[in-house]
């Protein structure tokens, strides 16, 4: 995508605006693609093609070949039209909403959207923008479900509307900007509203300024939850000041922590451990590397053995009078997430979906701020 090569790009701007000298940083190591991103591009391509077939946009047999080639993809599995299906349907809805609003409201699938405006060489691609009087709504797909994204004050939104604006505005008269965000392998559609006022006055007074610091390379390094990833966030000094912190907490001078030592420590813990981990994986990246860390040295880790020939050895076994039934595991299903990917999550729970159920997960512990509902066990329920 285009997007990519943007130094300022929208996808990053979350973290470009809490840490603008980042990006200069980052341009230090390379590159890293990932099986995810790769598959998140297919499951795009996937919502491109059938949204533009189903919009009109695209003739039956370049559709059927495009179709061919993503089905013939080494990631493409068989739940991800369904899941494509519910951002596809999501799109096709607001679009709907927009023409009873305004008859000869548009749309536009995969549209470039240059918001340089705000910030220097600043483009990127809107999956699906429609168009109405007064209102413009955004729709963005989000693939993964490693990282819940909510639409609510998201920066990548917000420029990908101020795109729109500066492309549409002449045409038609916009109050209102629309954000959605459909992530629908974590069943997750967000929402989030601005007027065009509100998001020019954001744009003038926080986006402009930061940005151009960001192009620069000035500004003051500042770790959080926005370093997850961030090329430069294994050797980052301000990450490690921040993460350094934690072993300079000073404890009451009791035997036993305290429930308010407990509480500080783990507002810190895990991203400490999210930092550590980081060192730890650069540090053996770079020793295979050449480099050396004094005290420290690369060797083979514990590994398991293994047949060479799995057919082979049943062959041997069978042929020495050793029963199937003793040297065969006996059969065993496929995992949900598997089988998901197998049959497709609609087939699969028109088949077997009264045979599914979903338990309650085990308690964890996190911040206040985590979404989810307290926890509550049978015997607190009985209590």
């Amino acid at each position: 995508m285009p997007e990519q090569h943007a130094i300022l790009s929208a996808s990053s701007s979350h973290r470009w605006l809490a840490c603008p000298p980042c990006v200069r940083l980052e341009e230090k190591f390379p590159q890293k693609t990932s099986e995810y991103a790769a598959e998140g591009t297919l499951a795009h391509e996937l919502g491109e093609i059938s949204l533009k077939f189903t919009l009109g946009e695209m003739p039956t047999r370049t559709f059927n070949s495009k179709l061919k080639k993503i089905q013939g993809d080494k990631l493409f599995t068989a739940d991800m039209p369904d899941y494509v299906e519910t951002y596809v349907d999501t799109c096709l809805e607001k679009f709907s909403e927009a023409k009873a609003k305004t008859p000869d409201a548009i749309f536009k699938v995969e549209q470039k959207l240059d918001f340089s405006e705000w910030v220097p060489e600043g483009f990127g691609t809107g999956d699906f923008v429609t168009i109405a009087d007064g209102t413009m709504e955004i729709c963005d797909l989000k693939y993964g479900k490693g990282v819940p994204v909510s639409a609510k004050g998201n920066p990548q939104m917000r420029l990908y509307a101020l795109g729109a604006i500066a492309e549409f505005s002449f045409l038609y008269d916009i109050e209102k900007i629309k954000m959605t965000i459909i992530q629908p392998r974590l069943d997750s559609i967000s929402t989030d509203e601005i007027s065009v006022k509100d998001l020019l006055e954001w744009a003038e007074k926080v986006l402009k300024p930061t940005a151009e610091l960001a192009f620069k390379g000035e500004g003051e390094f500042k770790a959080g939850e926005h370093c997850g990833f961030c090329r430069a966030k294994s050797v980052c000094k301000a990450r490690a000041d921040k993460n350094m912190e934690l072993a300079k907490y000073e404890f009451r001078s009791t035997d036993t922590l305290s429930e308010k030592d407990i509480s500080n420590i783990l507002g810190q813990a895990d991203e400490l451990a999210k930092w550590v981990k980081d060192i730890q994986e650069y540090a053996l990246d770079q020793a295979l590397q050449g480099v050396a860390y004094e005290g420290w040295k690369v060797v083979e880790g514990r590994s398991n053995r293994k047949y060479t020939d799995t057919e082979k050895v049943a062959e041997i076994l069978i042929a020495n009078q050793y029963a199937e039934g003793v040297i065969y595991k006996p059969k065993e299903l496929q995992g949900l997430t598997n089988m998901e990917k197998l049959v497709g999550k609609k087939k699969l729970n028109q088949l077997i979906g009264d045979l599914i159920e979903k338990p309650q997960g085990k308690p964890v512990l996190v911040s206040q701020d985590d979404k989810r509902p307290v926890f509550n066990s049978a015997k607190a329920d009985f209590e």
